[in-house]
């Protein structure tokens, strides 16, 4: 369990994006980040900074609304980036092939309510909230994995 989830407030795109690069060298293939929070709370635009940081060559990186999953190449693993918002329920993420992915992919999940039992227990939980500044978007981290404790150690100062 983690000692305390971690808050982080962010103040502008900038500092969602500078968070996610902060993020990215941290992660590996088998990693699960699930990205929560309502519609417009930053969670696409933290995933395409993400990935954006860990591609080799720079490429676009749409969001995956209506695909329902983007799949992209780095040298060291494969990144899953999944929106489940139109999925109603969870043999639907089964046929995506998620549950797989989950195994040696870095997967980055939006809506993963939609999981159901589904959601891997080593997460990592992105909960993203709107602030009533018109930029600004509080982060709240949440794990049970242990490995995360000192994964994400120092990760505050990484993005202040």
């Amino acid at each position: 369990m983690p000692q305390q989830p971690c808050h982080i407030t962010l103040t502008s795109p900038d500092a969602t994006a500078r968070m996610a690069a902060a993020l990215a060298p941290l992660l590996r293939g088998g990693d699960v980040l699930l990205l929560a929070g309502g519609i417009g709370a930053g969670k696409t635009h933290f995933a395409r900074a993400l990935i954006q940081s860990l591609l080799p060559v720079p490429e676009d990186v749409p969001s995956p609304t209506f695909t329902l999953v983007q799949v992209y190449d780095t040298p060291e693993f494969e990144i899953w980036h999944s929106d489940l918002y139109r999925l109603s329920h969870p043999d639907e993420v089964v046929e995506l092939g998620l549950p797989d992915a989950f195994e040696s992919a870095l997967c980055l999940v939006e809506w993963p309510d939609r999981l159901g039992d589904l959601a891997p227990l080593s997460a990592l939980s992105l909960d993203f909230a709107l602030d009533a500044a018109e930029e600004t978007r509080h982060l709240t981290m949440n794990w049970t994995a242990p490995e995360w404790d000192s994964r994400l150690e120092g990760i505050l100062d990484a993005v202040a």
